[in-house]
């Protein structure tokens, strides 16, 4: 729940987090390789799209919360430790 990278996860979605990082914190070094990466895991061009949807979308709305300030809710359970954004 912490590291992706020493889960138990298949190869799809392994990559697929590994894609999700690059997207979130190097959204700039995106290249065609990345793309390819995930076609040859089984992808089709629908899934990778539907993937980069959701992705950005999570960014977007995750930055729109923290530009505004926006506190968590209350009722969303702890996954496992504190959150990072709470940590400090």
């Amino acid at each position: 729940m912490r590291d992706w990278r020493t889960a138990n996860l298949n190869a799809v979605d392994s990559a697929l987090c590994d894609y999700a990082e690059k997207l979130t914190l190097q959204p700039a070094n995106i290249t065609e390789s990345d793309i390819i990466t995930l076609r040859t895991i089984g992808l089709d061009d629908r899934a990778i799209h539907d993937a980069t949807q959701v992705i950005s979308y999570f960014n977007y709305i995750n930055r729109i919360a923290d530009g505004l300030g926006v506190e968590p809710e209350t009722f969303i359970r702890d996954w496992g430790g504190q959150r990072a954004d709470m940590e400090n």
